[in-house]
């Protein structure tokens, strides 16, 4: 039988993981290409042979997702798989619009095809949203995990952007590892906030690999999902964030209904600033769609080093990229922080724009008055910088999860905005864990 011939839909994570699980060694599949969306210069790239297997040898092309109808013509596509995460069900659909008038089928692989079985008990977070708060809800699960004397690996959902064959297999047990493996700004949100508490997290590009890695030092591995999607490995317990700044996001954005269904256990965060209406529309989607979910109510608490540098000031907030551009948040801790503190006045970032920040600003008119901490690449690091020391503002409110003086020089006083999950009375993690541990017979 003819082999039938695949285009896989991607960002560069959940597309290569999809490759390597679905497809890499599947003798009835050939890949005839990748897609490219929301990151920025990764199309026109190649899925490495090191990577992509024996049965291709000459590895796999990165085209851009516009290109979609042409390639399904000119290469005889007889499906696309789609597989990146946080968009609306129209845009996943009006994907599958472009794709079925092409000629082509449209997939979505769900969990049984994709998911890899660990040796040690796993526990995943994920989100209805990017931005939602999940990492500060990883980093507390492992934070309460080693303080029972239990060697907890945290392992990321990938954002592999640069050289993907020396991104195979990633470990980050010291800042020092950052600056190793090149990361980019995005990167270090996520790993370095786990590092400086003192717990190891894996990432990369081939997640069996890491897998296997990750085992020979763990007790329990923690899953830190990434943007909106499911787990790469079959979940032990599965804990997703949902956001009441964003009410109804939850059943209308992919895959995030699909992590709210498979919840073990659902933290309602930032209900210290949501609304009450938000919170409550929350509550209904998870009464309708998964009501034997434990319920956790969660706040997200805003603390700042230097607060006499916001009162009174005009300030230029910085927020953390993804939750921003794709994420669509239209404030984050930042702006909460500024408000709390009285600043005079949020400025505008848009006029002071530089290079690759403008075009940010143009494929997303809506982030406002606010600045996303766009690192991809060198060239993104370099013109965050020139737009921030060219705002006109008395202080920068820094509100990304790393020190990002580390990163940019800035030629302004900076406040550092703090923020990591409260749980409001009971249930809790702490009633969560301890069923988890007697389950798994652990400390």
């Amino acid at each position: 039988m003819a082999k039938r011939k695949i285009i896989i839909i991607g960002a560069a994570g959940r597309d290569f993981h999809n490759f390597n699980t679905r497809y890499r060694d599947n003798e009835a599949y050939e890949v005839v290409a990748f897609t490219a969306a929301q990151i920025p210069d990764i199309a026109g790239r190649k899925y490495p042979a090191e990577l992509a297997g024996k049965l291709y040898p000459a590895g796999i092309p990165i085209h851009l997702e516009a290109d979609l109808p042409r390639l399904i013509r000119e290469l005889g596509v007889d499906e696309c798989v789609f597989s990146y995460s946080d968009v609306p069900y129209s845009h996943v659909m009006g994907v599958s619009a472009i794709v079925n008038a092409a000629g082509a089928s449209f997939t979505l692989l769900g969990p049984k095809d994709t998911q890899i079985k660990s040796t040690k008990p796993v526990i995943a977070v994920g989100a209805v949203r990017t931005g939602a708060g999940k990492s500060q809800t990883s980093r507390k699960i492992a934070q309460m995990l080693m303080a029972r004397g239990l060697k907890v690996v945290a392992i990321r959902h990938p954002m592999p952007y640069g050289d993907l064959v020396a991104q195979k297999v990633q470990r980050f047990a010291t800042v020092e590892d950052l600056k190793k493996h090149k990361c980019t700004i995005e990167e270090m949100e996520e790993y370095e906030p786990h590092v400086v508490r003192g717990n190891v997290i894996y990432a990369g590009v081939d997640y069996e690999a890491i897998l296997r890695e990750a085992e020979k030092e763990a007790d329990v591995i923690l899953w830190d999902g990434g943007n909106n999607d499911f787990p790469f490995y079959k979940q032990d317990l599965m804990i997703t964030v949902a956001d009441p700044h964003r009410p109804g996001n939850e059943t209308s954005f992919y895959p995030g209904e699909c992590t709210l269904r498979m919840a073990d256990v659902i933290v309602i965060n930032k209900i210290d600033s949501a609304s009450p209406e938000g919170i409550q529309t929350v509550r209904e989607s998870i009464e309708r769609i998964n009501p034997k979910a434990i319920v956790i109510d969660g706040a997200s608490p805003i603390s700042v080093d230097h607060p006499e540098l916001i009162k009174g000031k005009r300030v230029l907030v910085v927020e953390d990229g993804p939750t921003l551009t794709h994420g669509h948040m239209k404030i984050g801790a930042g702006v909460v922080a500024a408000r709390k503190f009285g600043a005079k006045q949020l400025v505008d970032p848009r006029p002071y724009t530089v290079g690759r920040l403008k075009e940010t600003f143009a494929t997303y008119p809506n982030i406002g008055t606010l600045l996303p901490a766009m690192g991809y690449g060198d060239q993104q690091v370099k013109d965050l910088e020139a737009t921030i020391n060219a705002t006109d503002c008395d202080t920068v409110v820094i509100a990304t999860p790393i020190d990002l003086n580390r990163i940019v020089k800035i030629n302004k006083p900076t406040v550092k905005v703090g923020y990591d999950l409260q749980e409001i009375g009971k249930p809790d993690l702490v009633e969560v864990l301890d069923d988890f541990c007697k389950k798994f017979k652990l400390k």
